[in-house]
């Protein structure tokens, strides 16, 4: 096996949620990231002082940060928390309730009775807030203040601190003192955050790196027809003129605001996901920017295809991924890392699943198979192997917040003999880049190219309102009526909605609760340029951008009862009631390369039956999951059951119903595979009566690797019907 060098780099990303001229936050993502992810990832390296690793910050999440610490800020949800549990108003109430169960239930509600409780309670995706508000007291409320602070805080925190291990030990009957004694511990983890930074890089273990101030994508600041390479029939918007300057200023204002946190210029970079462009060379250079990092699949069109994947995800020439390489233009150069897209999403979107040990044993695994794949042809340099992924997106799905796991997989790595953790900057000054690109490929991190940023109508109308406002306040640039600092004002409101996180919830690629409020904030980010200039906001500003949101909801609901024939065949009218689950990207800012196995879940009840149906991506499931082992739907409610489909592609699979890990006999199961898999359990099998809750997830198995879950992250949620069920939904 050829020496190892690790290059871990958590990429920590919020954008610019405040409306600084309205003066309003509405989003509480920084400071929950805050006390658990960023204090609690960098606590992580800290205790393991040997393992090095780069961690990338993004100014305008720093910027958030300090705001709550030295400025006194605060979001709507802190705001919410700190208020009286007594005296709330009828909005905050209902805010409350749907706002502060916001997480993931499997990991951050259901080990906590008492949150689960409150969350059974609230009933979500059943009832509206004003129908729940009637169900909770005030001691419910008061818990559920603490509940979504609680939660939020890393584990490692509890360990290091007995008063709040004992404070979350109590559960609930917390006092207005104990919350806000609560809320102060909370702003002790956020005040340590930037320090404890400050205090890796200065010791050597981290490297901090950053990315352009607001997050914009930079190749489509610089020309949107750039766009083309990866998608050429692509429909752009009208105004297709760019704007590099804009990208050049986003560059250097977060070159000088890292200096003046950190006391110097960060050598690397994340270019805002992942994105790059041949172009961007000179100016990333000139503003003293000596890597980059970006995906393998740009790396793989950059050489025409000489690097890449086969259909069963094998790297053809794997030594040419695992080196750097420089990118040159006009005089000036960059070196880039390319992040290992399949390892990267293992622990993004796959070790969450496995048992911790199992995960790093895993991941081991594939990295001393790589050593052994490119030692024959990597030269004097050690293999250089970049995982690459967010650092605070993936850690709610995973028991105790990943801790077992990270806590495993660094001790490993230390203590293995021909892997060594390494920071990319220094790597790369030991073995600097010997390969040239010929030119760099212009496309992202997702899929090489830019399709879920620009080309939906959705995204092409938010770019002709960027380029409107931007126009209006170039004109009054150059016109000189208003004071220097008002101007700069208006700029830094167009930068903020520049940044890439407004247009990936735009189209149809990702959803999430809160759509339509990123589409109102970036429209009040435009809205801003005009207001500060003393202008009137154009009236197409107040009008959404989105074309009817979908539903907030991870799937809907059955609305009607089901008369299911458990065949296989596609029978329409048996599931046109049924509730539905779809995939989508859902998870923050986080995206899988590949997609799952399933297209979609069908789900229902008839009088004495909950019916499941499971369609394949592709193609009908008797081929699709020919290689499918196992099917396992495992269910949080009723607890402790699971159901085992074994050979899920035969006409009639292997069926086994299991309660606490013991068979249950004469389960009356069926199922049948053919177009669709389609299964019915009995609601006795699972002892279920009428309004009782159903929580299920569903993974597909090859072996005793899940290879695909439905839903992806969290639960499909619904309750057993009365019998009045179909009157009761006429009638709504």
């Amino acid at each position: 096996m050829h020496d190892i060098s690790l290059a871990f780099f958590w990429h920590q990303h919020q954008p610019y949620y405040p409306d600084d001229v309205g003066g309003e936050n509405p989003m509480p993502w920084v400071r929950l990231h805050g006390t658990k992810d960023y204090w609690g990832m960098a606590m992580l390296l800290k205790e393991t002082p040997e393992f090095h690793a780069t961690i990338n910050l993004v100014p305008s999440l720093l910027d958030q940060l300090l705001a709550y610490i030295d400025r006194g800020h605060e979001d709507t949800h802190l705001r919410v928390s700190r208020a009286p549990a007594d005296s709330l108003s009828e909005q905050d109430m209902y805010y409350l309730l749907d706002n502060f169960f916001m997480v993931h239930p499997d990991q951050m509600i259901r080990p906590y009775p008492r949150y689960l409780e409150l969350y059974q309670k609230r009933g979500l995706s059943i009832d509206s807030a004003a129908r729940a508000a009637k169900r909770f007291a005030k001691r419910d409320v008061l818990d559920l203040q603490c509940w979504s602070n609680l939660t939020w805080i890393h584990p490692l925190a509890f360990e290091l601190d007995r008063d709040l291990a004992e404070f979350r030990a109590k559960g609930s009957n917390w006092t207005e003192t104990d919350k806000q004694w609560l809320l102060e511990k909370q702003f002790e983890l956020l005040r340590q955050v930037v320090p404890l930074h400050r205090e890796l890089a200065e010791r050597g273990q981290v490297e901090l790196t950053t990315t352009p101030y607001y997050h914009p994508i930079l190749p489509l600041l610089w020309d949107k027809r750039l766009a083309r390479q990866a998608m050429p029939e692509v429909h752009l918007p009208q105004h297709l003129d760019g704007y590099p300057e804009d990208a050049a200023e986003q560059i250097r204002r977060a070159v000088d605001y890292h200096e003046r946190l950190f006391g110097e210029k960060p050598r690397g970079m994340w270019p805002s996901e992942g994105s790059v462009c041949q172009a961007m060379i000179p100016t990333v250079a000139a503003a003293g920017i000596r890597w980059l990092a970006t995906d393998e699949e740009i790396l793989s069109c950059s050489t025409q295809g000489w690097v890449s994947r086969d259909g069963q995800g094998y790297l053809r020439q794997p030594e040419m991924l695992y080196r750097p390489w420089r990118a040159e233009e006009k005089g000036q150069q960059v070196q880039l890392v390319f992040r290992d897209h399949a390892m990267s999403d293992q622990i993004g979107f796959h070790y969450q699943r496995y048992q911790a040990q199992h995960a790093v044993d895993d991941f081991v695994g594939k990295l001393e198979a790589i050593g052994g794949a490119t030692g024959a042809n990597a030269g004097h340099r050690p293999t250089l192997v970049s995982i690459i992924l967010d650092g605070e997106n993936c850690w709610e799905y995973y028991p105790n917040g990943g801790v077992d796991f990270l806590r495993a997989l660094y001790r490993r790595i230390v203590d293995h003999p021909k892997i060594t953790p390494v920071r990319v900057g220094d790597y790369l000054e030991k073995h600097p880049a010997t390969d040239k690109l010929g030119g760099l490929f212009s496309g992202s991190w997702i899929q090489h190219n830019f399709g879920i940023w620009i080309g939906h109508p959705e995204c092409n109308r938010a770019w002709d309102l960027l380029f409107e406002t931007r126009e209006h306040l170039r004109r009054a640039t150059q016109a000189k009526q208003k004071p220097p600092i008002e101007i700069d004002r208006a700029w830094t409101e167009l930068f903020i909605a520049e940044g890439s996180d407004w247009f990936w919830w735009f189209g149809d690629s990702h959803s999430s609760a809160q759509d339509a409020l990123f589409d109102r904030l970036f429209r009040k980010h435009l809205q801003n340029v005009y207001t500060i200039l003393g202008d009137t906001p154009p009236g197409e500003l107040s009008r959404p951008i989105s074309q009817g949101h979908r539903a907030a909801w991870l799937h809907t609901q059955p609305t009607s009862l089901l008369n299911v024939t458990v065949d296989g065949r596609r029978t329409y009218f048996e599931w046109i009631n049924a509730g539905r689950w779809l995939p989508s990207g859902s998870r923050g800012t986080m995206s899988m390369v590949q997609e799952g196995r399933l297209a979609a879940v069908y789900f229902g009840f008839d009088a004495e039956r909950l019916c499941l149906r499971l369609d394949a991506r592709g193609g009908a499931a008797r081929e699709r999951l020919a290689d499918i082992d196992t099917v396992r739907i495992v269910f949080a409610e009723p607890a402790g059951f699971e159901l085992l489909i074994s050979h899920p592609n035969w006409q009639e699979p292997i069926v086994q119903l299991y309660h606490h890990d013991v068979a249950v006999s004469e389960s009356g199961i069926e199922a049948a595979a053919a177009i669709y898999l389609e299964v019915a359990v009995p609601l006795r099998s699972l002892a279920l009566s009428t309004d009782d809750p159903v929580n299920f997830y569903i993974e597909l198995f090859e072996g005793e690797q899940a290879i695909d879950r439905a839903p992806t992250e969290g639960a499909i949620d619904t309750t057993v019907p009365s019998p009045e069920f179909e009157n009761m939904m006429w009638q709504a």
